[in-house]
């Protein structure tokens, strides 16, 4: 985890958050998934707050955030692809569906763009095995890619939208 100073508006909306949940039933995931909705990662700051709030130790606080898949620590890029890596997928192709998402968008695995545009993550599964190979752009969900032009003009699409 990176040490980066949080803005106060940030600090407020996790506040806000841990205020409204910290009297529910198993609050921590409920806190976790809000906090990274709202600011789109789960800083260290939120993690200690939810600690508090929930009586419980950072550590299990933080074991959680490691834990899930969908909760990360560090900022993601405006636009979020997710490539399957899970055998059917895997064998269907999508390594080289990876590679070439990783070009076109000029990051690494698991990383965001230089521009902040994309992030990219390699997951394991994402349970759509019938339609596999399937890479998952800003939630959704594209099976069946067996052609890399069709993620090229998904990628494309992103890029000029953003240059309008």
């Amino acid at each position: 985890m990176q040490n980066r100073k949080l803005s106060a508006a940030a600090m407020e909306t996790i506040d806000r958050i841990v205020s409204k949940h910290h009297n529910e039933k198993g609050p921590v995931k409920l806190m976790l998934h809000e906090v990274q909705e709202e600011l789109g990662y789960i800083p260290f700051e939120a993690m200690v707050k939810i600690a508090e709030a929930a009586k419980v130790s950072v550590a299990e606080v933080y074991g959680v955030v490691t834990f899930y898949t969908q909760f990360t620590t560090e900022p993601k890029g405006k636009h979020v692809i997710n490539v399957c890596l899970g055998t059917a997928c895997y064998v269907k192709g999508s390594q080289n569906l990876l590679d070439e998402v990783l070009q076109l968008t000029n990051t690494q695995v698991n990383k965001t763009s230089p521009d902040g545009l994309f992030s990219v993550d390699a997951t394991r599964c994402l349970g759509a095995c019938g339609l596999a190979p399937v890479v998952v752009v800003d939630g959704e969900v594209h099976g069946n890619i067996t052609d890399k032009k069709v993620l090229t003009d998904i990628i494309e699409n992103i890029k000029a939208s953003e240059r309008a």
